[in-house]
């Protein structure tokens, strides 16, 4: 399959159809973090299932729809529930969310997603902006023929989470009443959990949280030009240091428990934003 521009297109003309207005945000809620999407106002509802050329989301506990509509007095594009590659997708193939947004005239993208706590000082609850990313495996999701409409062949990534909106959350963050840091996201292919020892290189590398997400994302933002500002709701501490086990159900449980203060607080920051 060749992906060129009209492929991506094609997506977003029929978004643009059924919603009846350019979006300003484009929005990708991970596990735990759905309980926003709620929010939206004069939302229009749009199952991926529908799209053409859009992909489907497996993972049962992600709605697998988009909604659009007016949140914090912003146009929002949301996917609640994203794609991964361990749902078997090839990397190219994650390109799809952001591509949608930029087809659609979305001038900034926020990535939200449920990471074990990598770092010690961290806890399940916090929040933490991401700084930087770590990918070591799997392709690059702009491998192969590049679609110059998007972006350069080659591009740079050193402020790929754009410094003045991760500066922007963190003001916003002074009365949320979240403990929220600032870290560095390692990206892991799952679905399996990852093992102590796995654990232990990913600090030693400089990993403050882990997860299955986000980079194909952050990555496919960059090469658009579009700016992005990623979170991690730490849903667990990571493989080794706790004598849980690890199981979807406790990182469903802490998005539950963290929902309502993590929507107010992603609703000021979207208010914040110009």
């Amino acid at each position: 399959m060749e992906y060129t521009y009209d492929y991506f297109r094609l997506s977003a003309d029929y978004v643009r159809r059924r919603i009846g207005f350019d979006p300003e945000i484009g929005l990708i809620l991970g596990s735990g973090c759905g309980p926003l999407a709620k929010q939206i106002e004069n939302s229009v509802e749009i199952p991926y299932a529908e799209i053409p050329n859009f992909l489907r989301s497996t993972v049962p506990t992600h709605a697998g729809k988009l909604i659009c509509g007016t949140v914090a007095g912003k146009k929002v594009v949301c996917m609640s529930g994203r794609f991964h590659s361990y749902e078997g997708y090839d990397f190219e193939q994650l390109t799809a969310p952001v591509r949608l947004f930029k087809c659609l005239g979305c001038r900034a993208v926020i990535l939200t997603n449920a990471a074990g706590g990598v770092n010690e000082s961290y806890k399940p609850g916090d929040i933490m902006i991401i700084s930087d990313q770590i990918k070591l495996m799997g392709a690059s999701p702009l491998r192969g023929k590049n679609v110059e409409e998007f972006g350069p062949r080659f591009f740079d990534v050193q402020k790929m989470y754009t410094p003045e909106l991760r500066e922007l959350a963190k003001q916003c963050a002074a009365d949320s009443g979240l403990t929220v840091h600032e870290g560095v996201y390692f990206f892991m292919p799952g679905p399996q959990f990852e093992t102590p020892a796995e654990i232990r290189a990913i600090r030693a590398l400089g990993g403050d949280a882990v997860g299955m997400s986000t980079v194909t994302e952050a990555l496919t933002a960059a090469h658009c030009g579009l700016p992005c500002l990623g979170f991690s709701v730490i849903a667990n501490l990571a493989a080794g240091m706790s004598d849980r086990p690890l199981t979807d159900e406790e990182v469903n449980e802490v998005g539950v428990m963290v929902a309502d203060q993590f929507s107010t607080y992603l609703k000021k920051v979207l208010e914040a934003m110009e």
